[in-house]
């Protein structure tokens, strides 16, 4: 191999490897993309979607109700449930939750929910009345009569959240912003 050949080769492989530094660092810090493995937050997302999740933003800030979060399967969740789940938070720290004639109430207060399809009720099954306790968030799935969430495994440590998804990216004609 010739001096420029040799040279080109290392400059290629230079290029390479600081590309694939930088996805490895963006993936474990910034952004990483996950699969939806069911329909639990239909109609929000599809089975087979896939969706971008910032992994910073809640250092920055808290968990807003309302967002959608991937987070850890919690302790006590069968193994044959996915790695890595994706739920919208209903309830934070220290308030009170539980749903009454199909609706989610808040400190006694119905929840407004638009992301909701209409006909969708809270009620199969119930949310019994609780508060959340501090450190931890409750989640539910937008396809409640479909959805194993926090109504089965009781709230979550909100060191399991991986972070807040953004943006739907697959199937590419149903790219959307939440």
């Amino acid at each position: 191999m010739t001096r420029p050949s040799r040279r080109n080769t290392a400059e290629w492989a230079a290029v390479v490897l600081g590309a694939v530094l930088v996805a490895v660092i963006v993936k474990a810090f910034l952004i990483q993309a996950f699969f939806i493995p069911s329909l639990s937050m239909y109609s929000t997302l599809d089975k087979g979607d896939r969706v971008l999740v910032n992994k910073v933003s809640y250092h920055l800030h808290d968990v807003h109700r309302g967002d959608l979060v991937v987070f850890e399967r919690p302790p006590g969740v069968p193994d044959d449930t996915p790695k890595d789940l994706i739920k919208r938070v209903i309830g934070l720290p220290g308030e009170t939750i539980e749903s009454r004639r199909g609706r989610v109430y808040v400190n006694g207060v119905a929840l407004d929910e638009p992301y909701l399809d209409d006909g969708v009720h809270t009620d199969s099954p119930a949310l019994k009345r609780q508060t959340v306790p501090t450190g931890d968030l409750f989640v539910m799935g937008d396809n409640r009569a479909h959805s194993y969430d926090g109504r089965y495994f009781g709230p979550i440590d909100a060191d399991l959240v991986v972070g807040r998804a953004f943006m739907r990216v697959w199937p590419f004609p149903s790219m959307h912003i939440f």
